[in-house]
């Protein structure tokens, strides 16, 4: 199965053909004579129009016809490959950077879930200027996150600082501060609204809470 093409933006292709003073002809010239790939003026125009988008390999060459990095012909990245492929980086390149052999990054890539060592995590978030909240994201552990914070808005939040820090590479002091945050917010919903047991109510201000906690962590955690 062929992964999904990255998140193409065509309004971005166009402004930037368009500021170069070329033609969808000149683009497709480019791409053919550049880098060896055959496309027509009019796939050029689906790609703007939003009825195409490019694989990997013709984003790519894209940006070297449009003068721009591939970052610039992206929407916001999310996963590992979009924020390798706004990188202009290969698999083969990155794996090399973060110390992996090719197929295992492959294979990591394909499957959304990464399991790399603390110091590979380190190296790969250095590669593609990950934040924390974006290299997360990226590795897919946003669910498990989640389920960490949930656990720590609704319990005991100190028992959680420990897992907090080996999942989220920010100061403990950050993460207790936001966990600490987390837990008196959720607690504070639930007895505004009689969720403790209450007539009347259901506590749903504290699982509207739960159900975002994720948002609420990196609003805790601050710029």
């Amino acid at each position: 199965m062929h992964p999904a093409s990255p998140p193409f933006d065509a309004l971005a292709a166009r402004r930037l053909r368009e500021g170069l003073g070329m033609a969808h002809g000149h683009v497709a010239y480019g791409l053919r004579a550049q880098y060896d790939i055959s496309v027509t003026p009019d796939t050029v125009l689906d790609w703007e129009r939003g009825r195409a988008v490019p694989d990997e390999r013709e984003l790519t060459a894209l940006a070297g016809v449009l003068w721009c990095s591939p970052a610039e012909l992206l929407t916001a990245a999310s996963t590992l490959r979009e924020h390798r492929t706004a990188r202009g980086l290969s698999p083969e390149d990155l794996a090399r950077r973060v110390g992996l052999a090719a197929s295992a990054y492959r294979r990591m890539e394909e499957e959304g879930r990464w399991r790399g060592t603390d110091r590979q995590t380190a190296a790969l978030a250095d590669a593609l200027g990950l934040g924390p909240r974006a290299l997360i994201t990226a590795t897919g552990g946003d669910e498990r996150l989640a389920g960490l914070l949930r656990d720590a808005a609704t319990t005991r939040w100190q028992a959680y600082v420990k897992p907090a820090v080996r999942m989220v590479p920010l100061p403990r002091r950050t993460l207790e501060a936001a966990l600490q945050r987390l837990h008196a917010d959720y607690h504070a919903r639930m007895a505004a609204t009689g969720g403790w047991g209450a007539s009347g109510s259901t506590g749903d201000g504290g699982r509207a809470y739960l159900d975002d906690v994720v948002s609420h962590f990196w609003a805790a955690v601050g710029p």
